[in-house]
């Protein structure tokens, strides 16, 4: 008697399915639900934009950036 052959095992052409267990999916209309919760919550935030103590810190970082890659590229 082979590994094949003992009772209970499927033989070469025989395979046993197995079922996969349900995943923690959630539905469409719970999907639908949060993204609406969420753009609630974020579009103030989109809307209110860069304030401008930011904006203008980026463009000295990007002045900065540029004067960088003129130096290197000058030497």
């Amino acid at each position: 008697m082979n590994e094949d052959d003992k009772p209970g095992r499927p033989g070469h052409m025989q395979t046993e399915v197995t079922q996969r267990k349900p995943r923690g999916r959630l539905g469409r209309d719970v999907q639908n639900k949060i993204g609406q919760q969420l753009r609630a919550m974020y579009d103030g935030v989109v809307n209110d934009g860069v304030p401008d103590r930011f904006a203008e810190m980026l463009r000295k970082l990007d002045d900065q950036g540029k004067d960088d890659k003129e130096k290197g590229s000058a030497a």
